[in-house]
């Protein structure tokens, strides 16, 4: 008898999640509150990680020809100096896989056509859920009512259903960042890939396909002050090094945010036939680059599982401490780099960056990329 899932939310995860239960077998059906699908986002990096579980999906390939490997960079000050160098070929080589840059929307669009037409329903607004699977949503013809053996609530930081089915969890917190994405159209100039950090800032360049470039920008909000309602980059980038200000000013649309995460890890991703997934179970900040590739993994280890009798039970014993684990360390790394304000704590955080050899910084990247997933249970 073949089993029934619903996802809650057509993102990353749960486009992910969607592909791989249906490949084990599953009838899956998407439900997403959007009316149509538009190019949404800026670019994101596939790490090791996140590049394994879409080649379990058999979508790797797909994404590295429309990504770009990711290139030799480091971290530097806003002059230009360098703080520390990381060739690309060494983690790439230390992990066996690259890290690709990619457009948001391409990874979504590759997500999608690998799932069956009419498996995504949009137009459709999610009103409740039960622990039992009954999930009840606003169609475009009207209400409907339906039940599945599985629910993958996958409906990002605000989930509904975390709020729902897990009323005691707190909200996300927002972390006192704003933040500014964009991409710029076909680029000609010099690119040096590498982070740039100053006191509260960072700005980071990721190539993408077609010689365009996905940028990102970060300040405190405390620093923004009387402007602090504002959404234009900050003038203080225009100052910083090239190519940083060339950047910006080729950019049509910019993206602003103000940051938040699940700061309280939840005590379990599992009510009933509920599953929590992505960024409704462990919204991170984005400092290690890991919130799609966590997603992904939720994904692959879900559609693992979930067929088992005891597969919710393992999915979350496999999940949940593990993403809650590398959400801890990205918040950490955020306070260190780029949240990092004090005068002379910045002073001693460049000087240890400076003498910490780059085989070292390599192992303490390289720990959150190098997994890989389950091998699959035999039947």
């Amino acid at each position: 008898m073949t089993r029934t899932a619903v996802v809650v939310g057509a993102g990353i995860g749960g486009l992910g999640a969607a592909v791989g239960l249906r490949q084990a077998g599953w009838e899956v059906t998407v439900l997403d509150r959007v009316e149509v699908f538009r190019p949404v986002g800026a670019g994101l990096v596939l790490q090791a990680n996140g590049m394994r579980c879409l080649d379990v999906l058999g979508l790797g390939d797909a994404v590295r020809a429309h990504g770009v490997p990711d290139l030799p960079g480091g971290t530097r000050l806003p002059d230009g100096r360098w703080l520390a160098r990381i060739p690309a070929d060494e983690l790439s080589r230390a992990l066996g896989t690259s890290a690709i840059g990619v457009h948001r929307a391409e990874l979504h669009r590759i997500l999608l056509d690998a799932l069956p037409a009419g498996t995504v329903r949009t137009g459709a607004r999610v009103t409740a859920v039960t622990e039992e699977g009954e999930v009840t949503y606003e169609s475009p013809a009207g209400p409907v009512r339906t039940r599945a053996d599985l629910v993958v609530a996958a409906d990002g930081i605000h989930s509904a259903i975390r709020r729902s089915l897990w009323p005691r969890a707190a909200s996300p917190r927002p972390i006192g960042v704003r933040a500014w994405r964009g991409v710029t159209p076909a680029w000609d100039g010099d690119l040096v890939v590498a982070i740039t950090w100053g006191r509260g800032a960072e700005f980071g360049v990721v190539p993408l396909v077609d010689g365009r470039v996905y940028w990102f920008a970060a300040i405190n909000t405390a620093a923004l002050g009387a402007t602090g309602q504002d959404t234009a980059v900050p003038e203080r980038f225009l100052r910083w090094h090239d190519p940083i200000p060339a950047l910006i000013a080729a950019t049509g649309t910019v993206l602003c945010d103000d940051l938040a995460c699940l700061d309280e890890p939840l005590p379990t991703y599992v009510r009933g036939r509920v599953v929590l997934l992505g960024d409704a179970a462990h919204a991170m900040t984005p400092n290690l680059g890991q919130g799609a590739n966590q997603a992904l993994e939720d994904a692959v280890v879900l559609a693992g599982v979930a067929d088992r009798p005891d597969g919710l039970v393992t999915y979350d014993a496999l999940r949940r401490p593990r993403s809650q684990q590398v959400a801890r360390a990205s918040r950490l790394v955020g306070r260190f780099g780029q949240q990092l304000d004090n005068p002379l704590a910045v002073t001693v955080r460049n000087t240890l960056m400076r003498v910490i050899p780059p085989r070292l910084a390599l192992r303490s990247m390289a720990r959150y990329a190098d997994w890989r997933p389950p091998a699959p249970a035999r039947r």
